[in-house]
């Protein structure tokens, strides 16, 4: 999921709309709220953050560097006008990106997947065996063919391939997949999300990466 950091609600609303048209989950929440959300929350919760976006919000700054104390997750700020001093304090502090507004939804999804590359190889993929995951927004592929996936069944597969080495819980992938404040959706749809992917594995690969322990949750194996 995405967090929006802005004192405008209508805003952080719009970007939270666009980005929800192309299958991301985000959330929006002014300044002050967000201080105290990211001092509370837990490291579990701060994974299901893929990416930060600041807007127009005071101590720009401030929230950087307590962002970066908590996350590795894309920091992008979104400037409604260009200031050299800003710009270059905002990168001090941590940022990743400082993007001249208005700008496209899609153009911060290709940013945010830019940046990601650095981590996951120039590429910007990740393989098992016959299995190709991408993060930059295209369909994975099987056996080196194209493997078109309902957009929670493939975001919950590159949550677990983003956290490849350790287990997951429910909890972690819903948050991840359906947004760290979504009440309106029990997180036991992740069962049915999973199990229904877990069958599309199989059938492509021959074989199911994905292990499940009772209580401990769930993982790609290597």
């Amino acid at each position: 999921m995405y967090i929006i950091i802005d004192d405008r609600n209508i805003v952080a609303g719009g970007y939270s709309t666009g980005l929800s048209r192309e299958g991301v989950s985000s959330a929006g929440i002014e300044a002050a709220e967000f201080r105290e959300w990211i001092g509370k929350t837990s490291d579990a919760d701060m994974h299901a953050v893929e990416a930060f976006l600041i807007g127009d919000c005071g101590e720009r700054e401030t929230l950087s560097r307590l962002i970066r104390e908590r996350s590795s997750a894309p920091v992008l700020c979104l400037n409604e006008r260009h200031s050299l001093d800003d710009t270059l304090g905002l990168f001090a502090a941590g940022v990743d990106d400082v993007v001249r507004k208005p700008v496209h939804v899609r153009e911060i999804l290709a940013r945010v997947g830019a940046i990601n590359r650095r981590v996951f190889g120039q590429k910007g993929q990740v393989t098992v065996g016959e299995l190709r995951v991408y993060f930059d927004g295209r369909e994975p592929e099987a056996n080196g063919e194209p493997f078109p996936l309902p957009r929670r069944e493939r975001r919950i597969l590159e949550f677990l391939l983003r956290c490849r080495g350790r287990r997951v819980s429910k909890t972690q992938i819903f948050n991840a997949v359906y947004g760290l404040f979504d009440e309106n959706v029990d997180e036991n749809v992740i069962e049915s999300h999973i199990s229904k992917l877990r069958k599309k594995l199989k059938h492509r690969l021959g074989f199911d990466p994905i292990d499940s322990k009772r209580f401990l949750g769930y993982c790609i194996e290597k």
